[in-house]
């Protein structure tokens, strides 16, 4: 690393479902200052592009202050935003209303039916929320002249031209991670190809920033652009897993596990595809377990008070697979699945212990799975979401997985943007 560079610092940027939040970052990984803005201080729409824009520009601004004088070591800039959330622009590359969130769907039967009768069935291009299927909604409006992820406009209004992707944002809209390309499939359906921006592998160097950005913001003229990547990715990241095998687990409402690999996994039956980083794999599936079913039950008080008097070493005789109800997508594919909450004990403490050793064991299982579809072995373990908080889960987690579960470097998903800037800057 040049001397410049040892001093230099780095901006990740999270575009959120609910706000933006931008993280400092030097060239140890340390993160020197962060700061967030919600969607909601700026107006109640948050399809609206502009919204996203002035969160930004507010979250930037008190991040300057923050920063002070290290604001001018800012040397890079990468940005993730959420998956298959996308928006149209005209000929004057201006947003054209609003965009289409990563779970609004397409209920066009026409488009449904195009992508399911072409695309590949590993394409994770299928569904209603794909970004392929809401590419072909955006091609209908008249005046459209470009369609672009949520990261690549923010990206875009950095660098001053709008004609850049990632290959992760663009996983959902038909891109092939294998052969690196926009397939020729795509222009078997309705989809006007020429629309979508050019992907590239996260982590890599597109250009400088635009001067009267740079100015803006008060922000050296040659920092540079570095392409970015999902929310998701960009969480993972941010945990500092990075060698084959790092599995991280995220204990939400859901249950999803994420697992680095040497090698793609494609289980469409599962809802698995893989996300390509660099010359890796980001395999993982979700779960309808997790904290949902927890808070179901119980209060957050009661959750904390009832998880202190529970011995982690203590035998409970439940057999729970913990659904609100039937069906199950990962790691049982089974749209009939029925809950396993039976029998109720007595006591809310009992009845606790057994969800948390049910869910302990469909997390088990969902790395064996992965194990099983081409994955890696799982050697380590990190944890982010809500139920990473809770001691006693963790003790029971790691009878089920006897591999080390490790602290994570940030649980910030703008952290894992700014990993991916300093990757462009160290390669460039």
């Amino acid at each position: 690393m040049t001397s410049s560079l040892e001093s230099a610092l780095v901006l990740g940027i999270d575009i959120g479902t609910s706000g933006v939040r931008a993280v400092l970052m030097n060239s140890k990984f340390d993160e020197v200052a962060q700061q967030s803005s919600l969607l909601s201080d700026f107006g109640s729409n948050h399809r609206n592009p502009a919204f996203w824009w002035k969160s930004l520009e507010s979250t930037l601004k008190q991040l300057r202050i923050e920063a002070h004088e290290q604001w001018s070591q800012v040397a890079g800039i990468s940005v993730d935003g959420t998956s298959g959330t996308m928006l149209a622009l005209n000929n004057k590359l201006e947003p054209i209303g609003d965009a289409l969130m990563y779970n609004d769907p397409v209920k066009d039967p026409d488009v449904l039916g195009q992508i399911r009768q072409y695309a590949p069935r590993e394409s994770a291009a299928h569904g209603a929320t794909s970004g392929l299927a809401k590419l072909m909604k955006f091609q209908e409006i008249n005046g459209c002249h470009r369609v672009l992820h949520q990261a690549d406009w923010v990206i875009g209004k950095f660098i001053g031209e709008y004609r850049w992707s990632d290959e992760n944002n663009s996983l959902k809209t038909g891109y092939d991670p294998i052969q690196r390309e926009w397939p020729n499939w795509i222009s078997q359906t309705k989809a006007r190809r020429e629309l979508l921006p050019e992907p590239k592998e996260p982590g890599q160097v597109m250009g400088e920033i635009d001067q009267k950005i740079a100015d803006r913001f008060g922000l050296a003229r040659d920092i540079k652009i570095v392409s970015g990547t999902t929310d998701g990715c960009a969480a993972f990241l941010a945990t500092g897993a990075s060698e084959i095998g790092d599995g991280v687990t995220s204990l939400g409402s859901t249950l999803v596990v994420k697992i680095l690999s040497d090698q793609p996994v494609f289980a469409p039956e599962y809802g698995i595809y893989s996300h390509r980083i660099g010359d890796q794999w980001l395999p993982g599936g979700a779960s309808n377990t997790g904290g949902n079913v927890l808070t179901h039950f119980f209060s957050d008080k009661e959750l904390l008070k009832l998880s202190k008097n529970i011995d982690p070493e203590t035998t409970v005789d439940l057999d729970y697979y913990p659904l609100l109800k039937p069906g199950e997508r990962f790691p049982i594919n089974d749209p009939t699945f029925p809950p396993r909450l039976e029998p109720k004990p007595a006591g809310d403490q009992t009845f606790l212990h057994g969800l948390l050793l049910g869910m302990s064991a469909v997390e088990a299982l969902a790395y064996n799975r992965l194990d099983e579809l081409g994955g890696p072995v799982l050697r380590s373990l990190r944890t982010v979401g809500g139920g990473a908080k809770n001691s006693v889960w963790t003790a029971l987690r790691q009878e089920k997985i006897p591999v080390p579960i490790l602290n994570i470097a940030s649980d910030q998903a703008a952290a894992g943007a700014a990993r991916l800037a300093w990757k462009g800057l160290l390669s460039s």
